[in-house]
């Protein structure tokens, strides 16, 4: 799942902004799936075991799930979300990519669901355990859907999107971070109003470890497009930028409301679409732990 700060999200009209942006991030998941691979490989020569079964919990349209399927090419891989639209691209795009045959989809709603998911060595879950009001209680839940010395890797947080030079020419300089702190209270926001909401020192490695799991690292992996922005790149600004405006309108002030109402003008050559200086620039990271052998 992507970030977001708000509790009523129509996760199905997202579908398509989700694909894209999760395809700009495709090095970097590469990599973290190279990285899970390896730790994985370590449990399968010490227990004699392989992977036969990935859950990709809030997994969305599925791009991550197909990943998975391809590095692990022994596994299973389900990919379980609540919104049946999300699925159906999962399934689409695992058709397409020549997975059809070990990507399931299955619809779920979290937390409640999970203890009918079954089990598995490896356990993804991105962006989507921050929705959940009791974070601890989640991951406690997650972790005992791991098989003897199988992995749990959640990613969450990281670096926030950079994608313009702090003084862009209109508005006052520093818009950027007068974002990340408009999106930080709104944030706050959404875990205050969650069902059961439970405040937690967010601290994943020592959370997977109150789970009952031993951590086993955390890496944090670069998204990085310069500038001059491909066109996809920017599609997906444009969409952030304008849900932003709508968000966030209650916490930003009028003149940098103003701001980004010139950036999503899709005709304004100041525009996101089609500034020369638009570029995209994040991180993911992405905390991992395993569960003790029998």
């Amino acid at each position: 799942m992507t970030h977001s700060h708000t509790t009523e999200i129509d996760w199905e009209a997202l579908g398509s902004a989700l694909e894209r942006e999760a395809e700009l991030h495709l090095p970097a998941l590469e990599a973290a799936t190279d990285w899970l691979h390896g730790l994985l490989g370590t449990v399968e020569a010490d227990e004699g075991g392989t992977v036969t079964r990935i859950l990709d919990i809030g997994s969305g349209p599925g791009v991550i799930s197909c990943l998975l399927a391809r590095r692990f090419t022994g596994a299973e891989v389900v990919a379980v979300d609540q919104a049946p639209g999300l699925l159906r691209r999962t399934h689409d795009r695992a058709v397409a990519q020549g997975v059809g045959d070990r990507v399931t989809a299955e619809r779920a709603d979290l937390p409640d669901d999970l203890p009918g998911l079954g089990s598995a060595e490896l356990i993804w879950t991105s962006h989507a355990v921050h929705h959940l009001g009791d974070q601890q209680a989640a991951l406690d839940a997650l972790a005992a859907r791991l098989r003897p010395g199988g992995l749990l890797a959640v990613a969450e947080r990281g670096l926030t999107p950079r994608f313009l030079p702090r003084d862009i020419g209109t508005g006052r300089p520093g818009l950027q971070a007068r974002l990340d702190a408009a999106m930080e209270e709104s944030f706050s926001e959404m875990r205050a109003d969650l069902p059961g909401s439970v405040s937690t020192v967010e601290d994943w490695p020592a959370m997977l470890s109150g789970a009952g799991l031993i951590p086993t690292g955390s890496r944090t992996f670069l998204v990085d497009h310069p500038a001059p922005l491909g066109a996809a790149g920017r599609e997906h600004l444009h969409h952030s930028l304008t849900r932003l405006r709508g968000m966030l309108a209650t916490h930003l002030a009028e003149e940098d409301l103003t701001t980004l109402d010139a950036l999503v003008d899709p005709d304004a050559p100041t525009g996101i679409l089609w500034r020369p200086d638009a570029f995209y620039l994040t991180a993911t990271t992405v905390h991992t732990a395993r569960a003790c052998a029998r």
